[in-house]
């Protein structure tokens, strides 16, 4: 299951921003191939990849092809893709997509987890509320524009050439908001190469939008956190829905239209869909940060607060926790197998390779002297963000990361010294001191261990702050679970009158005894400084990282995609095998293996099956289920259509084996392989499981009538 970039939501406090058991393959690419066909194949509608698609498949795809493609496809709220199947308004994604949604509409006494929709009839089908989905129907560069206005502010900080990017999105916006054939749609800046290009995008959104299918939990997500990011895969994660206009179906000519039968081995193939985040262009001196520092802290956290949720969900049985838990368990898989992909020595190599051709490429084109310097002065910022990120991550105050309690001993902190020095500021501030609510004592304790086990281990048991934790009123060292039980039972964050005291009352936190206002009184004034510092930094980098987008795009062109940013694009591959464990993959797999695998897992969850799955007929056994392909895909693609030549729609992308999460940093796709559920296995589930008659007749026509012969 694809998901997008988890670790700005985790630490979105700090400015900086388990390993699986099992994990990537090394590869065995040759370093000397690294090039810039590393960064990808997703490509823009901006710049249709027309020549490249003759050149590479023989095929023609004109201008009407482009449009139409782009016309089917949809964004899906503001988490994944989708795309529109019949001249009905009806609307695939996958499972995983519409989890939230089936469980919006959940009417009293219903488990759609447990049984599975499906809306017989038009009358039953359930509108969503607050979903929506977006339509790509105009597009226009804006470059010049924003450029032009970053160029103005160059003179000055880093932070001024943002914000007056930021004036010129805002200013563009209002323009293009009241121009004709512009008007009514939402409007949204696209930044490409990181700052070498930019455009707007018009979309038409749809607000009515109902739940018409949806298969049980126990089939969309089939095997688990265990099966996530592996094949061969059987997994039906799909769902269907639909667009009302007006308070009837939408009536489209732009939908793709569903081929059960339309997967050949080496057949090419073109996923559809919103890309989340790549980050393909950093640097070799930022992906060493990120293998060294960044990324394997993040993992630890994933770790620990997974565990923590684990072992609290294993009494309360609460489903929004058990979802939290799949999205931790998500993203550990994916950031062990990226740390995994960081740390193989020949995907770093052809980074390097990449790098020095790009400099070398830049330097022929005479780029002006204070442009080549763009990676030194990359590397030589991101040493300085390497000096301060253990304080900026591991005093970072977030409830996520430290719990309610030590975070807003932070933040009473912080307002104890702006009511002492700047009262105006405080006054502001006043609505953050609010008593915090702790749900659950057991959890906010978990929480707080695994924030002392991670400081202890990264800076180290001399440093202060660890010190001040671990040691206890007799001057003995305490376990961090020790010291987290100690500092839960003494404080008096939860006390009204004490909270009201430190409200009111200038320094009453700097001179309080409270053992958690004292940890932060050392630890924040330190995040503080480093935060500042990183913002600073990280401005600078943002702006250097445009300067080598705007390189890139002198050099390359449009040769190249740019990376991901959940912005609409296509990308080719073609159906293959590749070896793994040993032996070969199939290109596809079948309804066989499913019950093969839940047989063999004695029906036990992940791999049980609902009561309706139990006694199948035995057509079904045979029928396709899931298949790879070699496309380049990453989160934000879940529910991505995959079309053939003829924009038929042959599958639904959903995932990506393990040897694809290095994606994030490089596309190399010798062993790259995105996982698909076949259009014939979403109708053979239809027709002799779930009897879907009305869905088959929408999407393939009703069956063909016997021809009788006369005798």
């Amino acid at each position: 299951m694809r998901c997008i970039n988890l670790r700005t939501a985790l630490l979105a406090s700090a400015c900086l921003t388990v390993l699986a058991g099992s994990s990537p393959a090394q590869t065995t690419s040759d370093t000397t191939k690294g090039g810039p066909l590393d960064l990808g194949k997703m490509w823009t509608f901006d710049n249709p990849p027309s020549a490249y698609f003759q050149k590479t498949y023989n095929f023609t795809a004109d201008e009407k092809w482009f449009d139409e493609t782009r016309l089917a496809s949809l964004r899906f709220a503001d988490y994944c893709s989708a795309s529109f199947v019949s001249a009905n308004g009806l609307v695939m994604t996958n499972h995983h997509c519409a989890r939230e949604s089936g469980t919006g509409v959940t009417r009293k006494g219903e488990d759609l987890n447990a049984t599975g929709f499906f809306a017989k009839t038009a009358a039953e089908e359930r509108k969503v509320n607050g979903l929506f989905v977006d339509q790509l129907v105009k597009i226009e560069d804006i470059t010049k524009r924003i450029q032009e206005a970053m160029t103005g502010a160059a003179s000055q900080s880093e932070q001024a050439q943002l914000q007056a990017r930021e004036e010129a999105f805002t200013a563009v916006k209002q323009e293009y908001g009241q121009k004709e054939g512009w008007k009514g749609l939402e409007l949204q800046t696209i930044t490409f190469y990181n700052g070498g290009r930019y455009s707007i995008y018009g979309f038409k959104r749809y607000t009515d939008v109902r739940l018409v299918f949806m298969p049980e939990l126990q089939l969309g997500f089939f095997g688990g956190d265990y099966d996530n990011f592996t094949y061969p895969r059987y997994a039906l994660d799909c769902s269907f829905f639909r667009v009302y206009d007006n308070g009837k179906p939408l009536q489209t000519t732009h939908f793709f239209k569903f081929n059960p039968n339309g997967v050949r081995d080496g057949e090419p193939i073109f996923v559809i869909g919103n890309p989340g985040h790549t980050e393909r262009l950093k640097t070799v001196a930022e992906l060493e940060f990120d293998r060294d520092l960044q990324t394997p802290a993040t993992i630890q956290l994933l770790k620990n607060r997974s565990a923590a949720l684990q072992a609290y969900n294993a009494t309360a049985k609460n489903d929004s926790i058990l979802n939290e838990i799949f999205s931790y368990e998500n993203s550990l898989k994916a950031y062990g197998g990226q740390l995994e992909g960081l740390r193989d020595a020949s995907l770093m190599a052809r980074k390097a390779v990449f790098e020095n051709q790009f400099k070398a490429a830049a330097k022929a084109k005479n780029l002006p002297a204070s442009q080549l310097s763009t990676w030194d002065e990359i590397a030589a910022s991101t040493a300085q963000l390497r000096a301060i990120f253990k304080d900026a991550n591991y005093l970072a105050p977030s409830e996520r990361t430290m719990g309610e309690l030590m975070t807003f001993a932070n933040v009473a902190t912080q307002f104890s010294e702006l009511l002492a020095s700047r009262p105006q500021d405080a006054e502001r501030a006043r609505s953050l001191m609010v008593s915090p609510e702790v749900t659950d004592m057991g959890l906010e304790e978990a929480y707080l261990v695994a924030h002392l086990t991670e400081a202890q281990a990264a800076l180290g048991n001399d440093d202060p702050y660890v010190k001040a934790a671990l040691t206890g009123p007799d001057g003995k060292r305490r376990s961090p679970k020790e010291a987290a039980a100690y500092l839960i039972k003494n404080t008096k964050l939860t006390d009204p009158a004490f909270l009201k005291e430190l409200s009111t009352r200038p320094n009453a936190a700097s001179s309080s005894n409270d053992p958690m206002l004292k940890l932060a009184q050392i630890g924040f004034p330190r995040y503080l400084a480093a935060a500042r510092q990183a913002r600073q930094l990280t401005q600078r980098q943002e702006v250097l990282r445009g300067q080598l987008g705007r390189m890139l795009y002198d050099v390359y062109g449009t040769a190249v995609p740019p990376d991901a940013t959940f912005s609409l694009r296509i990308n080719d591959g073609v159906v293959q095998s590749y070896n793994y464990n040993g032996t070969k993959a199939p290109i596809l797999t079948t309804f066989a293996g499913l019950y093969d695998r839940n047989y063999s897992f004695a029906n036990k969850a992940p791999w049980d099956l609902p009561a309706r799955w139990k006694n199948p007929p035995m057509e079904l056994l045979k029928q396709p289920m899931c298949f790879i392909s070699t496309n380049d895909i990453i989160g934000g693609n879940s529910g991505s259509p995959m079309i053939n030549k003829n924009r038929e729609a042959v599958g639904l992308a959903f995932d990506g084996n393990m040897e694809s999460l290095p994606g994030e940093f490089i596309f190399v796709p010798d062993l790259n392989r995105t996982i698909s559920v076949h259009t014939g296995g979403i109708i053979a589930a239809m027709r002799y499981i779930y009897k879907a008659d009305r869905l088959i007749n929408e999407l393939v026509g009703p069956p063909a009538k016997p021809v009788s012969v006369k005798k």
